[in-house]
């Protein structure tokens, strides 16, 4: 059995953060992925990045991953561990894995789990029809394995997620027939939103999915008004031409492990469900055990590299690598603030606030 100071679990933007942020500090740290690559989500982000130089602003997803991963392989105090599925995590410290030839155990004296979010589906009539696909199934199919997934696209979601996939699936030469989102108003940033109006898409708001149609496969869309109640308003449907229906309609942190580890739980919408409780260093209520990213509560993937550099920089000081960690700590939180700070945080600091009364029930 391999003995480690510190496991990070989930190779995206989060957990690449905290490793080298922890290995910085002189532990050694193992990344457990069950992908092939490292990057997660980032490797199909051609959009460039908000925020500031130090969450590399200007820059596309995909080059940030390239430069974590690089920054990563090149450091010989992390072990990376590609293919690799934690199966459970148990008190005496021990992750069981699921390796490509093998099952392993890897005894770690602190754990941070980075595990990322996966895409909520939507009900309605046909869902289940071809054509059907989240937004990061489209991202994957564009902007990894350059395959379009259709013709005409009829996208579901005016998050930024939803109006950034909308934008490159005009730029690879797609049609979006329109936007359509349940909410009263848009919930990404303007900026996004005027792009793809300039380009000629209407983004309807207080709209949603009736039905897919099409027997094989997806040809065209029923979509109805939401009235103040978010119900149905019968007598408003209107079918959109289409053969994909893109769902950008939020995601749900993966916390089946802290589940299992007996972390305190709690359910905070604004979070995007069920998260572990976290205090400030992103230590859970299990003392060995960190989160970070979309785990700890759904952000923005330059969030989620600060919070990654939290985890990683307090982890290691609870095992007595504390030089100099004090300063970068305070200048991690100080960059997250910013981070959430005007109408746009406004969102994650209420579920913030929420977690820490206990959220609405374990």
């Amino acid at each position: 059995m391999r003995s480690v100071e510190i496991a990070v679990v989930g190779a995206g933007p989060a957990g690449l953060s905290a490793a080298l942020s922890a290995a910085g500090q002189g532990a050694s740290v193992a990344i457990v992925e069950r992908d092939e690559h490292l990057g997660g989500q980032l490797i199909k982000q051609t959009h460039k990045f908000f925020g500031s130089s130090r969450q590399e602003a200007g820059t596309r997803g995909m080059v940030i991953a390239g430069r974590l991963s690089e920054a990563v392989r090149g450091n010989a105090g992390i072990d990376v561990r590609l293919g690799s599925t934690v199966l459970g995590y148990y008190s005496d410290r021990v992750l069981y894995l699921e390796e490509p030839d093998r099952l392993s155990k890897l005894k770690a004296e602190r754990t941070i789990f980075a595990t990322g979010a996966a895409e909520r589906m939507l009900t309605f009539g046909n869902n289940d029809r071809p054509g059907v696909y989240g937004a990061g199934a489209v991202q994957t199919l564009m902007n990894v394995h350059g395959v379009r997934p259709g013709r005409r696209v009829l996208m579901v979601g005016a998050g930024n997620i939803g109006l950034i996939v909308s934008y490159q699936l005009m730029q690879a030469g797609e049609e979006v027939a329109a936007i359509v989102e349940a909410a009263p108003r848009i919930g990404g940033y303007l900026v996004h939103a005027a792009k793809v109006r300039r380009a000629g898409v209407p983004i309807r708001t207080g709209y949603t999915v009736k039905e897919a149609v099409g027997e094989e496969s997806v040809e065209g869309a029923v979509i109805w008004r939401l009235d103040e109640k978010w119900r149905p308003v019968p007598g408003t449907e209107e079918r959109i031409d289409c053969d994909v229906i893109c769902l950008a309609t939020g995601l749900s942190p993966l916390t089946e492990l802290m589940w299992q580890a007996g972390c305190r739980m709690a359910f905070v919408p604004e979070l995007g469900g069920h998260v572990p409780w976290h205090d400030d260093d992103l230590r859970t209520s299990v003392e060995d055990i960190y989160v970070a990213g979309d785990a700890s509560g759904v952000e923005e993937a330059s969030a989620a590299m600060v919070g990654g550099r939290i985890a990683g920089l307090a982890a290691a000081r609870s095992l007595g690598h504390s030089e100099g960690v004090e300063e970068r700590l305070a200048e991690a939180r100080r960059e997250l603030a910013a981070l959430r700070a005007g109408p746009t945080g406004e969102k994650i600091r209420r579920g913030l606030e929420r977690l820490q009364q206990g959220g609405e029930g374990r």
